[in-house]
């Protein structure tokens, strides 16, 4: 059924004027965001070369910072777009209730919830895309539960995946939709209470974190300034390499592990 799923939802994405569903596991960046974060990135191992080596020419083989840094931002600007699409996800399926209330199928209802989205959040918010991929597929003759299974599955988002499971089950067995989204939209609201809270809890620790990310090198800086040639020894010579690349990998390891420890989940 998945393979099934995937090569009919890829026929319809593809001719829905040439666009492609989004991957929210990996931050699809535009354009102008590649060359912004791409050119951070290489700033980064540029500052590294430097600061660690004093030799341009280290920037090669410290290209892999460049990477794990430009691929943590994606990590965390994936993180931001699944918690807009849950925001999003809240609205549309509240909308839909509404319609199902007033008489429509579930088919109309998700169709005429996308005119409501579309003024919210305009045509390339997440929610409208995402409708419109099923607006798509319904005119293929996908039914409206696969769509919804693909789209939980794809969101990473527990609370989608979990809707699409019990909505598929309630549509089969003629269970009480209405119940299942007013309970998934109290859930939802729930999760975004504790996330706001968990948000403002640890903001300050963040801070925290991003200052001490850089008091390392204001402290290198300042003893390089007052003292010149206190740290010459550590440059251009193997000894001196080696400490200096165990310093780059500790240091890099902690932001990990920071990242790792600010990673909460509800």
């Amino acid at each position: 059924m998945e393979k099934n799923l995937k090569a009919r939802v890829l026929l319809f994405s593809h001719a829905d004027n040439g666009k492609t569903l989004i991957d929210y596991e990996h931050y699809q960046f535009g354009g102008k965001e590649f060359l912004l974060y791409g050119a951070e990135a290489a700033g980064i191992v540029i500052f590294f070369a430097y600061f660690f080596y004093r030799s341009l020419s280290a920037a090669i083989p410290l290209i892999p910072i460049g990477i794990f840094f430009f691929k943590r931002k994606g990590k965390e600007l994936s993180k931001k777009q699944k918690e807009l699409l849950k925001v999003q996800f809240k609205e549309a399926i509240l909308c839909i209730s509404a319609g199902m209330r007033a008489g429509y199928s579930a088919e109309n209802a998700v169709r005429e919830s996308y005119t409501d989205m579309r003024r919210m959040y305009g045509e390339k918010g997440l929610i409208c895309r995402e409708l419109q991929y099923m607006i798509g597929g319904m005119n293929n003759n996908i039914p409206i539960e696969e769509l919804l299974h693909g789209f939980g599955n794809r969101s990473g988002v527990d609370e989608i995946r979990e809707f699409g499971d019990i909505f598929a089950i309630a549509k089969k067995n003629g269970g009480n939709i209405g119940q299942v989204i007013a309970e998934t939209v109290e859930i939802i609201s729930r999760k975004l209470e504790v996330d706001r809270e968990i948000a403002t809890l640890i903001s300050a620790k963040k801070l925290e974190q991003n200052i001490m990310n850089f008091v390392p090198f204001f402290i290198l800086a300042y003893v390089n300034a007052t003292s010149k040639g206190f740290f010459q020894m550590l440059y251009h010579n193997p000894a001196g390499i080696i400490i200096m690349t165990i310093g780059a990998a500790v240091y890099v390891g902690a932001i990990f592990l920071e990242d790792k420890i600010m990673d909460i989940r509800v």
